[in-house]
């Protein structure tokens, strides 16, 4: 019955989750605060009467090193003929002046974009290359021409997210499969997790698909991109305690629909929890200003919570339907010791018993050393040059066009202010320094009503640190204006309105999901001690792995700045998922303290849940390494991150650090729930002899 309950919700979800993709937003408005000048100033023209149209220029320039000519000139004049007739969505095309070193000639063709959903850059930029490159080929006879300019950059950046979604499921589909079938060493039994994931992504995608179109929900193509590698990986990782604790329980019941209910019965509180802390926790950005990162929080609340879902009734049902030989050849037989050989976490649990303070000291103290990698951490906004992974020809082209017309930015500023202060605005527009108002094109201004719009070109490229001090300057003089409301917008504008609402978000979010996962902590384990300490591990190893990931970002990738949300997206994640992993193993040292106290309880919880936490850690780091295949810096960067972070907290933190700790402490980890006191009074004997349960006489 569940099968075929799940089977219905397939018909549903997999015909409407491959519209998500489509209505995904990556245009600035899905990323700004409302409140943000740049948003306001976006709002307004796209509601205003006769307001000029959203444009992004593509600028075609035509270089010959020995200078240019007649020929360059019949040429230009031929193209931009070309490029009216034959550009989708073009408005007038401008020739701009030679360039100061006679080398090179330019022509911009703008083309209108709309302000809000997805835009199809193709047609455009094919026609463009039809005229500019017609062999397809930068080199032509003595002239290069290139493509450069805001719409290139866009269009190379909006390639990147094509097809992502399907890159992402198949590379973290296979990634899955192949941890799976080393961790099972069964040909058959990954199947289970992995169709179990494949229709719980399913599914969260069309309910995000729903909310998108009948509630406003903002969905970027990041995170829809992080919504498949998380599905695939907290799920499997759902998938892995569960399966391990139904093998377990096979070993003790003849009835495997026994053993599924036991083992339901034990693994679901900790699975339970962990979701809910993901989910909480990701549900914590909906106090962000940007609205790409509280579509973010939903569209991760939703994901892990059809994981949950599918990994709790369809996967466990998949189970009960086949045999025990699903699990051959080591098939689980009624009567055998589950337990017989646990091998390598047995003789970690002996390390741990026989020198607790030594190893969580030496453990904390290489996490504080990797931490030092933080000085290499600048957050802010990614230069255009390096926002790729490799060298797009939209980049190269722009850089040339910076060589020849070193006025021009990939876009100019945009002011809308009062036209009743039309003079003290072009005053200033005009005397500022960095603008570039007197060059030709370089200044226009649009009656709008009761307002004018300007559009000013920019002296520097529009993502250089001094075209940021421009705006914030050009603020600044603006709002001295009496009654001019004016606001300020444009390329240079949003990044300055997006890296404030970034610290913000920092400011808030953080702290509002650490408060959430000790919580969280403290129900599941009725205690205070434990969770403030689980916590303190969860942050020190955060901060570790964003040190580590910041310097191999600036040292080996050769990108020293990292994108305005990147650390609080790599803070969610990893305190999330560590605290998921600090669930997994204390719920199980729980259950074994009631049974044999806590020392002995702490050596064999690590020994029987290290293997599963080990693989899904595996499991989890490969699928977010999956993103720094993409060729966008921003994915290389937070797959990195995550993927590393996950693997120090599996391999250190949660199997050495956090054992050695508690073991250190004893009973007192439990403070103040009875379970402290009956530890030592019941079972003191076995506390003070857990040396003998680890291994030692």
């Amino acid at each position: 019955m569940v099968l075929a309950v799940w089977l219905v919700i397939g018909v549903f979800a997999f015909g409407t989750a491959s519209k998500l993709y489509n209505a995904e937003q990556n245009n600035a408005d899905a990323y700004l605060p409302h409140s943000a000048a740049s948003t306001q100033l976006i709002d307004y023209l796209q509601h205003a009467p006769g307001a000029p149209p959203n444009t992004d220029s593509a600028t075609i320039l035509y270089v010959n090193e020995a200078g240019v000519g007649a020929a360059e000139q019949a040429r230009v004049a031929h193209d931009i003929a070309a490029f009216q007739s034959t550009v989708p969505g073009v408005t007038k095309v401008v020739e701009l002046p030679p360039s100061s070193d006679g080398k090179a000639l330019a022509v911009a063709v703008p083309v209108k974009i709309p302000e809000t959903g997805n835009f199809d850059f193709g047609p455009a930029m094919n026609a463009i290359k039809a005229v500019a490159q017609p062999d397809g080929k930068v080199d032509q006879g003595s002239t290069q021409v290139y493509i450069a300019g805001g719409f290139a950059l866009d269009e190379a950046a909006n390639s990147a997210f094509n097809g992502l979604d399907t890159k992402l499921l198949f590379g973290a589909g296979l990634v899955v499969i192949l941890i799976l079938l080393i961790t099972y060493r069964s040909p058959f039994l990954w199947l289970l997790p992995v169709f179990s994931s494949v229709f719980a992504l399913q599914l969260a995608q069309a309910i995000m698909y729903e909310l998108v179109k009948h509630a406003g929900v903002v969905v970027s193509g990041q995170s829809g991109g992080i919504l498949t590698v998380l599905v695939f990986g907290v799920g499997t990782d759902y998938a892995l305690l569960l399966v391990a604790r139904y093998r377990e329980e096979l070993h003790n019941y003849e009835d495997k629909h026994e053993a599924m209910r036991i083992a339901l019965s034990r693994s679901s509180p900790a699975v339970a929890a962990s979701a809910l802390t993901v989910m909480l926790a990701t549900l914590g950005l909906l106090v962000s200003q940007l609205a790409s990162n509280v579509g973010l929080g939903k569209i991760g609340a939703i994901g892990v919570a059809c994981s949950l879902l599918a990994m709790t009734t369809l996967l466990p049902a998949l189970l009960v339907i086949m045999p025990r030989g699903v699990f051959w050849p080591n098939v689980p037989r009624y009567g055998v010791d589950a337990n017989a050989r646990i091998g390598v976490w047995t003789r970690v649990s002996e390390l741990v018993g026989r020198a607790p303070r030594l190893v969580w000291v030496a453990s904390a103290a290489l996490l504080v050393v990797l931490s030092f990698g933080l000085l290499d951490l600048h957050s802010g906004q990614i230069p255009t040059a390096q926002s790729f992974v490799g060298t797009p020809a939209a980049v190269t082209a722009q850089q040339k066009l910076q060589t020849h017309y070193p006025d021009k930015g990939t876009q100019p500023v945009q002011i809308l202010a009062s036209a009743a202060t039309e003079p003290q605005v072009t005053a200033i527009l005009h005397a500022e320094s960095g603008l570039a108002a007197s060059a030709p094109g370089g200044f226009t201004a649009v009656p709008l009503g009761d307002k004018v719009f300007y559009s000013v070109g920019m002296a520097e490229p529009a993502d250089s640190a001094t075209a940021r001090e421009t705006v914030n300057r050009l603020r600044g003089q603006l709002a001295a204006v009496p009654n001019a409301d004016a606001l300020v917008g444009g390329y240079t504008a949003i990044t300055i309105d997006e890296q404030a609402s970034a610290a913000h978000d920092r400011n808030w979010v953080i702290p509002i999901v650490l408060a959430i996962s000790f919580v969280i902590l403290i129900l599941l384990l009725r205690a205070f001690l434990a969770p403030l300490l689980l916590l303190g591990s969860v942050i020190l190893s955060f901060l570790a792995a964003l040190g580590v990931a910041a310097f191999f970002s600036d040292h080996a990738f050769a990108r020293p700045t990292e994108d305005n949300s990147y650390p609080l997206f790599v803070f969610i994640f990893l305190v999330a998922l560590g605290i998921d992993y600090n669930i997994f193993l204390m719920t199980r040292v729980r259950e074994e303290t009631r049974r044999i106290g806590t020392r002995p309880g702490i050596l064999r919880g690590l020994a029987v849940t290290g293997g599963v936490i080990t693989s899904a850690g595996f499991v989890l780091a490969a699928t977010f390494a999956v993103l720094t295949t993409l060729p966008l810096t921003q994915f290389l960067q937070i797959g990195f991150a995550v993927a590393f972070g996950v693997l120090l907290d599996t391999l250190l933190v949660r199997t050495v650090l956090v054992p050695a700790l508690c073991y250190d402490v004893g009973p007192a980890i439990w403070w103040p729930s009875k379970l402290a006191k009956e530890s030592v009074t019941r079972a003191g004997m076995l506390d003070v002899d857990a040396h003998s349960a680890s291994g030692g006489n």
